[in-house]
């Protein structure tokens, strides 16, 4: 049975917002994770509130304007008076909800780790399998180049994995993979082990 590995982008912080403050000279906002909640008559407003980097002055992000309480789902309400951390994330990371209010994210603020099956050369020169194929935990999406993810993971430089391209050694989604492919949740690469195995050899060759 062909094995099957695992890639896990988990990224540290949420992005900051590229946004000028009123009450100073700063151009960027963090997300405070948390919400605020307005009540008018009979309609709720719902805010991510962002506050600016140097003066600590809020932003409010909008999420509901002018709803009525039973639109919303009982739980999605409840997390909100809770300051749910992750729904929080959800929001500060969500490119519609950035748009709708028309602000900007400052995407390269996020830093990430990895977590993956580290395979040396060696390892991957006495697979015998003819594909490799690899699946992709990616919750949080900030932009991240899905070369930029195989690079690291299968430690190959950057003419290695150019070759692999020109090749047509690598398929997402069941498509050639192209250099400025943007990472989505649950992207399933494969690679093909033969052209693989051939540029893991002429490295070795040119390095003797």
């Amino acid at each position: 049975m062909q094995k099957e590995y695992s890639w896990t982008v988990g990224p540290n912080n949420t992005p900051l917002l590229k946004k000028s403050c009123s009450h100073c000279d700063s151009k960027q906002f963090y997300c405070s994770e948390k919400f605020r909640i307005n009540a008018q008559k009979k309609n709720v407003d719902v805010w991510l509130i962002y506050r600016c980097v140097k003066c600590d002055s809020t932003y409010n992000l909008t999420i509901f304007s002018r709803t009525r309480p039973t639109a919303i789902d009982s739980i999605l309400f409840n997390k909100f008076q809770n300051n749910d951390t992750e729904l929080a994330w959800k929001y500060a990371f969500s490119e519609e909800m950035r748009r709708k209010n028309k602000v900007e994210a400052d995407l390269a603020t996020v830093a990430y780790a990895l977590q993956y099956d580290q395979i040396s050369s060696d390892e991957l020169l006495s697979l015998n399998e003819r594909i490799l194929t690899f699946e992709v935990d990616y919750p949080f999406d900030f932009q991240l180049r899905l070369s930029t993810l195989i690079r690291t993971c299968l430690n190959l430089s950057s003419r290695q994995l150019d070759q692999l391209i020109m090749q047509e050694a690598i398929t997402v989604a069941g498509k050639h993979l192209q250099k400025k492919h943007k990472l989505k949740n649950k992207d399933r690469i494969e690679i093909d082990c033969k052209k693989l195995k051939s540029i893991l050899c002429n490295k070795i060759q040119s390095i003797q």
